[in-house]
């Protein structure tokens, strides 16, 4: 590090998440703050130099600090939990710490979740001089915040938000930026702009003790399986940063626009909840036995059911339920490497994708069956979900967007159709299991036609395998998920040949495309991680085990150095592209994990 630049001018997503399940930010090898959307998940981002491409000179959109002639030595996370530690050291024997965190735990009966982060720098050795920089931006990033100075705190403030810093640093010395010798520790506590009862350094070592403790006693409760446990465990505490506690939401990924491919213009905005990856996360943290979360998600979703009582169930919401996530550019920021646009919202929110309907009910279902929730489903829930089922039945031969959100052509997708027959073979189930065997009946009559309709709408004799549309020739990846959502069983032959015709056609290297045909942006670069672990799953259901674990390991080499996946990457590179963190691909290293592991009693 040096006086005149915090961040490296190559950008890349060798990045930490820190979080609390209201608010998150991303953090670099130099200890930057690059990514802060305060004080929500879907706010302003006041650090925002992960979409700045002329980093070297930053006028605002970050939180850093200088150690000249530093580097780093360690980057991790504390055991176990959402803290990140970085330390730095130069050739003279200086050395210093930084952790990263926001705050999470329980305090007079409740959770405490503040929209803050807490950040302490200790010296480790020598006689290290630093220097702060916190330069927060507005307006995604089109102007600099106003700056108050109070006797312990500065104030950043913009149109619609102020974030706080209260420290027990020299305020004089963070507004001019000059370097100082660390003699013990600095405390920084950001967020909102009310008044902090206690000295910082008191407030910061509580809250960072008990933070700790809260996300070590979190993971002492999962049910982890016996090998790559801490893959497992890591990618439990990602999707549970990025489940909003205030409404039960769960975002896709905390930032936008990182581009799926270099130059692609495949720029989105994911800080939104998709049923279709809420469905997938509450899905993967209850087979750790994380609950909690699934409970907050079906308030969510029943609450979108009675919203949307009178129009259709839409696959993306904002994460108070939004139904309107209007689409526009950001012309201040240029983008990840320069390669804008930057998006704020997303369109997919009017799209047609009829997988919404199996995506709720497959998420609501483990409530019927599941005797240790605090509230278990009942029959009111499951009137709501058949109305949902209804429309499944009406809508499981109408074109759609699909699953990869196609903006320019609608067809019948095989897995949205797949996901329709999901829909009522749950809701038979769920009758069942309430003793509505008149109800049971219905459904699973309704789930027998859907099947017998899909089986011979979508097969293709010629390739040997399903098609991606009814009466189509293309595949794409989430034919692979037929075992997985129980439509075909593991020994159907026609699942073995699907699984072996996909790879023929979409692999690339030791990963897979989602699909292989020209798009609205032309033909996709790079391929979905998540896609591989779907090929992996699959190739274990069919018998390929050692392949599948073959397969996993070389997806495991593709994390970075904290053991996070963004969306995508590049075959041919092995970088990493597309949003970050992406709970589709943190969800793919559990189920892959939890499908290829030996168990527990074979390991001693």
């Amino acid at each position: 590090m040096n006086p005149t630049q915090t961040t490296p001018v190559e950008q890349n997503l060798n990045l930490g998440l820190i979080g609390n399940s209201h608010t998150s930010a991303l953090i670099d090898r130099n200890a930057a703050i690059v990514w802060w959307c305060y004080p929500h998940f879907d706010s302003d981002p006041i650090c925002c130099s992960l979409l700045q491409k002329d980093q070297a000179n930053l006028q605002s959109g970050i939180i850093g600090l200088n150690f000249e002639g530093a580097h780093l030595t360690e980057q991790r996370y504390q055991r176990n939990s959402a803290i990140l530690q970085s330390h730095f050291a130069d050739e003279l024997g200086n050395a210093i710490e930084v952790i990263d965190f926001a705050p999470r735990f329980r305090m007079h009966g409740r959770l405490f979740v503040p929209s803050m982060l807490v950040r302490i720098i200790r010296r480790l050795s020598g006689r290290p001089r630093i220097a702060l920089r916190v330069r927060p931006s507005m307006e995604y990033g089109a102007a600099p915040a106003t700056v108050r100075y109070g006797a312990h705190h500065i104030s950043y403030a913009g149109a619609e938000q102020t974030m706080r810093l209260t420290t027990d640093s020299s305020i004089a010395a963070i507004c001019d930026e000059q370097a100082f010798y660390l003699h013990d520790s600095v405390t920084m506590l950001m967020g909102s702009d009310e008044t902090v009862n206690g000295a910082p350094h008191e407030i910061g070592r509580s809250f960072h003790e008990q933070t700790l403790a809260y996300w070590q006693n979190w993971v002492r409760n999962l049910a982890i399986p016996f090998e790559w446990q801490e893959v497992v465990i890591r990618s439990a505490i990602t999707l549970k940063m990025n489940a909003f506690d205030d409404t039960g939401a769960i975002i896709a990924a905390v930032t936008t626009s990182i581009p799926e491919a270099p130059g692609s213009s495949r720029n989105w905005d994911y800080r939104f909840c998709w049923l279709r990856d809420a469905y997938f996360v509450v899905n993967a943290l209850n087979s750790l036995g994380a609950t909690t979360t699934m409970e907050r998600y079906l308030d969510y979703i029943l609450n979108i059911v009675a919203d949307s009582r009178d129009v259709p169930l839409q696959p993306v919401y904002g994460i108070r339920r939004e139904a309107v996530l209007d689409e526009r550019n950001a012309p201040a920021l240029s983008g990840y490497r320069g390669m804008g646009p930057v998006r704020v919202g997303n369109l997919a929110y009017y799209q047609v994708q009829n997988d919404v309907f199996g995506s709720a009910i497959l998420a609501a279902t483990h409530a019927f069956f599941d005797m240790r929730l605090e509230r278990p489903a009942d029959g009111a829930m499951f009137a709501e979900l058949e109305r949902l089922g209804e429309q499944a039945v009406l809508n499981y031969l109408i074109p759609d967007a699909g699953i990869w959100e196609l903006r320019g052509a609608r067809r019948i997708h095989t897995f949205s159709s797949v996901m329709c027959w999901a829909a009522c073979d749950r809701l038979a189930n769920i009758a069942r299991r309430l003793h509505r065997s008149e109800r049971a009946d219905y459904w699973a009559t309704q789930a027998t036609t859907l099947h017998e309709t899909i089986c011979a709408q979508a097969w293709n004799k010629d390739l040997n395998s399903f098609a991606s549309t009814f009466g189509g020739d293309q595949l794409d990846a989430s034919l692979l998920l037929m075992c997985e959502l129980q439509f075909l069983k593991a020994d159907d032959p026609r699942f073995a040949s699907t699984v072996h015709v996909t790879e023929k056609h979409l692999r690339r290297g030791e990963f897979l495309l989602r699909y292989d045909e020209e798009d609205d942006f032309g033909r996709p670069e790079t391929a979905f991680m998540v896609c591989t672990m779907w090929w992996i799953i699959a190739l274990a259901q069919i018998g390929e085990k050692d392949r599948a674990r073959e397969l996993f390991e070389g997806v495991l080499a593709k994390r970075n150095h904290l053991g996070l996946l963004s969306e995508d990457v590049a075959p041919e590179t092995g970088e990493l592209w597309g949003n970050f963190p992406q709970t589709y691909s943190m969800v793919g290293l559990i189920q892959c994990a939890a499908r290829l592991s030996i168990s527990w009693d074979e390991a001693y």
